[in-house]
């Protein structure tokens, strides 16, 4: 049994879900259908989730009425797209639920906002329900709370419950033909909807691979492979056409958003390969997730991925090494202001701890900085604000000699200073902060040096 999502881009309009359920049937293996709601269209310019989240922004500040204008825009794509399938009878149904969800309990904006987002997938589950009927097949929708996607209560950034795997496997098995399953949401113990982070389908779609034990999930997105490089800067980016758990995980943090990050785990935690696909162009074998590579004892670098926007906090203190308890105590201190922290380099007597940009308005940084000096009694705090952070993927790295020292030298030769180097003991990735500004450049120099492409200017 294959699992199989599909992205909003593919499932934008008509004439794309066509191609989706082409795909569908031509391998009867496909039984389990995960869908995002509708993206960008040819001649619809906004995602539905967008035009949604926009809806309950007027429902929540604006009142019922300007909604109501909003809301008629999500339907009336609905109706065009469902009039263009031929399946107009199931437009009724699609307008009712989502006009009903303008008389919901507005009290809590962030579980009305969950119920609102949710829509736009369960919708699009419908209509590809109702399409794939209509071609004479059997094809049932099924909503996601009532068969078992039992999610926490944390709206907008819900985790998938560990009964939900079992719970899923049973409800699953006892429906024939194909399974159109909405991505994106599930119902908390008490019964209400919450949503995953943004681009959660991905998440839904391993939950079920995990869940059913399929033989692969095959994610279907707009592009042919994973590559190891942003396509943005170069003419000929290098596929990666096999990449290990791991090192997905890794790129995926730094920026590549073909694969939601989180999407790993369930799948990661049994085995279960994942196949990144072009629903555009099916016939290309795309690149396939897995535990390991057969030559992963080989050096090799999978690709190089940039992130920005980081601030990395400096703290230097004589004999610190000798100190027990300071860095749990400096981490403390972060944990009181509520910040995450994402890199922590460290030397006998420093330690350096990089935060993303987002967590540290101006107030909170002077905060911590003098809680560092008075209460851990630093004897020098530097801020560093502005940071990309560079970071070269590959598996078999820790084989090769002279990896990091390639690195280094492809940096200084294109005039990248380094603010920081990281490297965990697993060798899976070097991370490098740089200023903002030269973040392209460093890419663009560790890409020709590893993977030996001219890059254009």
């Amino acid at each position: 049994m294959k699992v199989c999502k599909f992205g909003g881009s593919s499932l934008a309009d008509a004439g794309q879900i066509k191609k989706v359920c082409n795909i569908i049937l031509s391998d009867p293996e496909r039984r389990i259908v995960v869908v995002s709601a509708p993206g960008k269209g040819v001649n619809d310019p906004q995602k539905v989730t967008d035009m949604l989240i926009t809806t309950a922004s007027a429902a929540l500040s604006m009142g019922r009425e300007e909604a109501q204008f909003c809301m008629r825009k999500i339907t009336s794509r609905y109706a065009n797209i469902a009039h263009e399938l031929g399946v107009d009878s199931v437009t009724e149904r699609i307008t009712a639920d989502l006009n009903a969800l303008l008389e919901c309990d507005t009290s809590n904006p962030h579980k009305f906002v969950d119920m609102m987002k949710a829509a736009g997938e369960d919708n699009s589950a419908k209509l590809v329900a109702a399409y794939l009927t209509s071609l004479g097949h059997k094809a049932t929708y099924v909503n996601p709370g009532r068969c078992g996607m039992i999610l926490s209560d944390e709206y907008g950034n819900a985790k998938v419950l560990d009964k939900s795997f079992k719970l899923l496997a049973e409800s699953l098995a006892e429906i024939d033909g194909i399974i159109v399953f909405p991505g994106f949401f599930g119902r908390t113990e008490s019964g209400e909807i919450a949503t995953f982070p943004r681009g959660g389908s991905d998440i839904t779609g391993a939950i079920l691979a995990a869940a059913v034990g399929a033989d692969v999930y095959e994610n279907f997105t707009d592009v042919d492979y994973v590559y190891s490089v942003n396509p943005k800067l170069t003419d000929d980016p290098h596929p990666i056409k096999v990449v290990t758990y791991r090192e997905m995980r890794e790129l995926s943090y730094a920026g590549f958003n073909v694969y939601q990050e989180e999407a790993l785990l369930p799948v990661f935690k049994v085995g279960i390969p994942v196949n990144i696909r072009n629903a555009n162009n099916p016939s290309c074998p795309g690149t396939m997730i897995v535990a390991d590579r057969k030559d992963s004892a080989a050096p090799r670098v999978a690709g190089i991925a940039s992130d920005s926007d980081f601030t990395s906090i400096y703290v230097n203190k004589y004999l610190m090494n000798r100190e027990i308890g300071f860095g749990r105590r400096l981490l403390s201190i972060l944990e009181d202001e509520g910040i995450s922290y994402e890199h922590t380099p460290t030397g006998i007597d420093d330690m350096t701890v990089i935060i993303r940009d987002t967590l540290l308005d101006d107030t909170v940084l002077e905060r911590i900085v003098a809680r560092l000096k008075n209460e851990l009694g630093a004897d020098d705090v530097q801020v560093e604000r502005g940071l990309s952070l560079i970071v070269v993927v590959g598996e078999g790295m820790k084989h090769g000699v002279g990896v990091a020292a390639a690195a280094t030298s492809a940096l200084s030769k294109a005039g990248v200073n380094i603010s920081m180097i990281s490297q965990g003991s697993s060798e899976v990735s070097m991370i490098f902060a740089v200023k903002r500004e030269h973040e392209n450049a460093g890419v663009k120099a560790l890409y020709d040096a590893f993977l030996g492409k001219q890059l254009l200017e």
